[in-house]
């Protein structure tokens, strides 16, 4: 179970106001659901793969405390924050593994399937980021639930307070976004 709200709120608000031992005191309080959030991805991934649960955490957690001025207020940004940036650091592991087979990959797995299981060895995460990425150019809100969902795993209701809108429109732009990104990566 994720930590109270007020809690890491209030920690925020301290690391906000410059108080870096409450990011010390922060971080256990998230850092169970963010391993159990990683296993889930990584849940799929055959033996031997090069990158852990435990490391997918430690490289999220080090690129969002290297930002700088971040303005997050509560739990559910925190979250919204670490899917995305987990997201990311999957994709470029995946790109740096693509680039070293020289074009290697396997093959796609159909969409339907993606978000109903965590990430699989063959799942390719590069052509879901470039279809997100183009998901964005013209429907930010529906990319950004698809990557809360899949990758923050947030249920529609803390997406929809981090998006500030209501969760039948969170459920509406899955939707939608689903079966854009099945036509788009179908195509490929």
């Amino acid at each position: 179970m994720m930590a109270p709200g007020s809690d890491v709120t209030e920690l925020l608000a301290a690391w906000r106001e410059g108080d870096e031992s409450a990011l010390e005191q922060l971080m256990p309080l998230v850092m169970d659901d963010l391993r159990s959030l990683a296993r889930a991805y990584m849940a799929g991934e055959s033996p031997g793969h090069t990158l852990q649960p435990t490391a997918l955490v430690n490289e999220a957690y080090l690129r969002v405390t290297k930002r700088q001025n971040l303005r997050l207020e509560n739990r559910s940004q925190l979250f919204a924050l670490l899917a995305t940036t987990m997201r990311r650091v999957l994709v470029d592991h995946a790109r740096n593994k693509k680039a070293a087979k020289h074009g290697g990959g396997t093959p796609p797995v159909p969409l339907e399937e993606v978000f109903n299981l965590p990430i699989r060895v063959d799942l390719d995460l590069v052509a879901l980021d470039d279809a997100l990425q183009d998901l964005a150019s013209f429907a930010p809100r529906q990319s950004h639930a698809v990557t809360l969902s899949y990758f923050g795993g947030m249920s529609f209701d803390e997406i929809g307070e981090v998006l500030s809108v209501s969760p039948a429109t969170v459920k509406r732009d899955l939707k939608a976004a689903k079966a854009w990104l099945l036509f788009e990566l179908q195509k490929s």
